[in-house]
């Protein structure tokens, strides 16, 4: 029996790998410049963390969560999101008593849910995301949606929509949910499971139903907009106010509730406009979650962050044909005739590496001839020859590929030269 690997997994060969790379350093690169710092967490936490903090009513913690019991019986889940467990470390260390606030931080890495597998949607899966934690300032939610836009743009993707709105603080959505409680109780019947589960735990979960996003009720549902008191109205005006002074387009929309139960006031999603991107168009989504560090046994201490999908990320740059500047060359390939010269080259090779240059030789003795395709497919920009006869006059022979032209050139100097060249 052949084993293969977990649905909803995927391996990320070399030749793809590369993407990656170049997302993960353009993030770090971007983050340097917005001064948010790498922050890693474990992959798995205390089950309660996500309880308390993403909400017992959300489908993450009721139907996708990877749940398990230590040695100790003690309850742990794979992380399923970024944010819970960066605020768990950021009171747990009580960084709210640093000198420099708000508290700007960047995470990389997988996350896990129990999904249903399809296009753009793993069981396991790599977020990037940053929290800027300890400041209600509305300048750093436009900051925070301004660095996830900057890093779209920065690798050429342009067929993009920001959706903003707000969820106001309590006051406004206390008063909101119990508009969409009379809206949706004298019908509740008529959906799903879920959403009558939720009419009186948390009613604006309705509004981000898959199921029943085509049902009437939901078309004429009570708008949160229209329940923001006068602070919260201040805020996202502001927030709109910013985001108009960066240059960035945006649309409003008041049915963007977001799948998490810790968000108030800002939320947003980024979304690809790309023809046949596929049904699941959002790259990016986050908000503000006033009140999550005092959730879990911190201060107060106010929050917004983003976490966006590097794999999505990937399908927006294929959607619009963007092809990434991925090097995919060497400096230098050895080629080797004999033995006493293909003994050399293990060192030489090794020399040209400590050095600083990418260099390959070959493993599996071939003739010359080989070995030249091999330094082609290698994409090298100079192939060095070395037979018996340049080793004992201790010479090598160095080639470039693009222009044709060959020198002969003394071993102790060869490296020299090459770094002259190169």
């Amino acid at each position: 029996m052949s084993i293969r690997l977990p649905r909803g997994t995927q391996d990320i060969l070399p030749g793809q790998v590369e993407k990656w790379q170049l997302i993960e350093e353009k993030a770090r690169e971007l983050c340097a410049n917005f001064q948010y710092s790498e922050i890693r967490t474990p992959i798995f936490e205390h089950t309660e963390l996500f309880l308390r903090s993403v909400g017992d009513t959300t489908d993450i913690v009721q139907k996708e969560m990877y749940e398990f019991k230590d040695r100790g019986d003690r309850s742990l889940t794979l992380r399923p999101e970024g944010t819970a467990a960066v605020v768990r470390s950021f009171v747990e260390h009580k960084m709210y008593g640093d000198a420099n606030q708000p508290v700007k931080l960047y995470y990389m890495g997988p996350m896990f849910r129990y999904e249903r597998p399809q296009a753009g949607r793993y069981r396991q899966f790599v977020q990037f995301g940053v929290e800027a934690i300890g400041s209600a300032d509305p300048a750093i939610d436009a900051e925070v949606i301004a660095l996830a836009m900057s890093l779209y743009g920065s690798l050429g993707l342009k067929k993009l929509k920001l959706i903003i709105n707000s969820l106001g603080d309590k006051e406004s959505r206390n008063a909101h949910r119990q508009a969409l409680v009379d809206h949706f109780k004298p019908r509740i019947g008529e959906f799903c499971s879920d959403c009558q589960n939720r009419l009186e735990k948390n009613p604006m979960r309705i509004l981000d139903c898959k199921q029943d996003h085509d049902h009437e009720l939901m078309k004429n549902a009570p708008s949160i907009l229209d329940y923001l008191n006068t602070n919260s109205k201040i805020y996202f005006n502001k927030v709109q106010q910013y985001l108009t002074n960066l240059n960035i387009p945006f649309e409003v929309d008041s049915n963007l509730v977001r799948g998490l139960d810790y968000y108030n006031h800002t939320a947003f999603e980024i979304m690809s406009d790309a023809e046949g991107f596929g049904a699941i168009t959002t790259l990016c989504g986050g908000g503000r979650y006033n009140g999550l560090t005092e959730e879990i046994g911190g201060p107060e201490a106010p929050g917004i962050g983003f976490a966006m999908s590097i794999e999505r990320f990937i399908a927006a740059l294929d959607a619009e044909n963007i092809e990434l500047p991925i090097k995919n060359e060497i400096d230098c390939y050895l080629v080797s005739l004999g033995e006493e010269a293909k003994d050399y080259t293990v060192g030489l090779l090794h020399k040209l590496r400590l050095a600083g240059f990418s260099a390959e030789r070959d493993y599996l003795d071939r003739k010359i001839k080989a070995q030249f395709k091999a330094a082609d497919r290698s994409n090298a920009k100079y192939v060095a020859v070395l037979g018996e006869d340049e080793l004992k006059a201790n010479k090598i022979n160095l080639k470039s590929m693009a222009t044709g032209e060959q020198m002969e050139i003394e071993l102790e100097t060869f490296i020299d030269k090459l770094a002259e060249l190169i």
